[in-house]
């Protein structure tokens, strides 16, 4: 036997002797990252609703029920939520008058610099073609009327409750600007007011909408009917919740909400 040939059969041997080391365990694979808790803004506030004990929001949330009630709830739901283990869940009752929202107030937020909303919104039903509203801003400009994002002809829509203009304007092509809210998962909406111009830009899942902008130049079939007066609003408080005007009920849970004069993004 040549020397080049003993050499490895030593070796062998004497490891079998000794007994071999044990074989190295592959590195499990790291655990996928999870969603983002929400971002927050240095001159805003942010909400995940972490922090809330009881079944009712509490804190600088509360339920209200603007003009009149039904059957609507809203509560603190521990079984969905978008991060961690808690968000708010409204169970939104069809007919006309039946409101609820969970409410805060803006005083500590300089709206008058711009305004900037993101929230993260999951929901049961698509939009009916009656309309319904799942957001509402009191509008101190406009006689404390509501500024009101919701849904009509199966898309998102913005509606100012003193006119009753809508963004886009409810015809085939302005609807068709829009788009539906997603169901059955979590979706990123995000606004921006600029009330001194008077502008509104409008994000589903990251990517703006068209038919949800007002730029300041009239545009048929999408900001012509809103720009029919000047608005300039003077928004001083927020609410995600349920109102229904006619056909429409809906179950909803909101989380990850930022509010600032920044956008935070999804």
């Amino acid at each position: 036997m040549s020397s080049s040939r003993a050499l490895p059969l030593v070796v062998a041997l004497l490891l079998a002797a000794v007994g071999a080391p044990a074989a190295t365990a592959t590195p499990a694979a790291p655990a996928a990252p999870g969603p983002a808790a929400a971002a927050c803004a240095a001159d805003g506030f942010c909400e995940d609703f972490e922090s809330q004990t009881g079944g009712q929001p509490s804190g600088r949330w509360a339920v209200t029920f603007p003009d009149c009630s039904g059957t609507g709830t809203a509560a603190v739901d521990t079984a969905v939520a978008h991060t961690g283990g808690r968000s708010v869940r409204v169970n939104g009752g069809t007919g006309y008058c039946n409101h609820v929202f969970v409410r805060t107030s803006l005083a500590d937020v300089a709206t008058d610099a711009g305004l900037y909303v993101r929230f993260w919104v999951r929901h049961s039903a698509p939009l009916p073609t009656q309309h319904v509203t799942f957001l509402a801003m009191e509008d101190a400009a406009d006689n404390a009327r509501d500024l009101r994002m919701g849904g009509q002809n199966g898309a998102l829509q913005w509606n100012r409750e003193s006119d009753d203009a809508t963004l886009p304007e409810q015809s085939p092509a302005g609807v068709a600007l829009s788009a539906p809210l997603p169901v059955g998962r979590w979706a990123c909406v995000e606004y921006r007011i600029a009330p001194g111009a008077g502008l509104l830009d409008t994000w589903l899942d990251g990517t703006a909408v068209t038919g949800l902008t007002v730029d300041g130049v009239p545009t048929h079939d999408v900001d012509g009917q809103w720009l029919n007066r000047i608005w300039r609003p003077d928004l001083v408080d927020l609410r995600f919740g349920w109102e229904s005007y006619g056909e429409g009920a809906d179950t909803l849970w909101y989380d990850d909400i930022a509010v600032g004069t920044t956008r935070v993004g999804c």
